[in-house]
């Protein structure tokens, strides 16, 4: 069942939360192949590069807590990859299968495609993360591949799931020359 949440835009009170749940999926799964959680400054610093960019960076809060976070962040820093974007979404490991991530992913993809982004890439840590492959495919994702044992985390090899799906026109029109 579905929870009551709002998405909203990221704010400096929400960065020790987003802080715990990350530092949680560090510890504990797959999602992420960083095996030390970073401190609250390294995430702010994150944050703020993200924004910087004028990419979405968005939180779930239900019940005055924060129940996970999302954003879009570039794919890669080369030129030739302006256009496309990857997102990350995790949520409060005690709220997982709740609903909370479809509205923040289907809201970054919104942000994403307003900010002019026109492909967005989904890297899922493990192959093994089904409820993440079930959640992009519900937005619209497709498979694009697998990388085959590219991770070494928690004692094993670990693959990366590839998910795309196009945003606003995607490659139905060339790409402005102004960025």
């Amino acid at each position: 069942m579905a929870e009551r949440v709002v998405i909203r835009r990221v704010e400096e009170r929400d960065l020790s939360a987003i802080q715990a749940i990350y530092a949680h999926h560090v510890r504990h799964g797959t999602a992420s192949f960083e095996i030390e959680p970073p401190d609250v400054p390294e995430m702010t610093r994150r944050v703020r590069a993200i924004m910087e960019l004028g990419l979405p960076y968005l939180v779930a809060e239900r019940e005055g807590q924060i129940a996970g976070y999302a954003y879009a962040g570039l794919y890669r820093p080369r030129a030739a990859y302006r256009f496309t974007c990857e997102d990350s979404v995790y949520v409060a490991a005690e709220l997982t299968g709740r609903g909370i991530g479809l509205p923040l992913l289907r809201a970054v993809v919104d942000g994403a495609t307003q900010a002019g982004m026109r492909q967005m890439v989904a890297v899922i840590g493990d192959s093994q993360q089904r409820p993440s492959i079930r959640l992009h495919e519900k937005a619209g994702f497709q498979m694009v591949g697998t990388l085959r044992h590219i991770g070494w985390k928690f004692g094993r090899w670990l693959d990366s799931v590839l998910m795309q799906r196009a945003l606003g026109e995607g490659n139905e029109t060339p790409a402005p020359s102004s960025r």
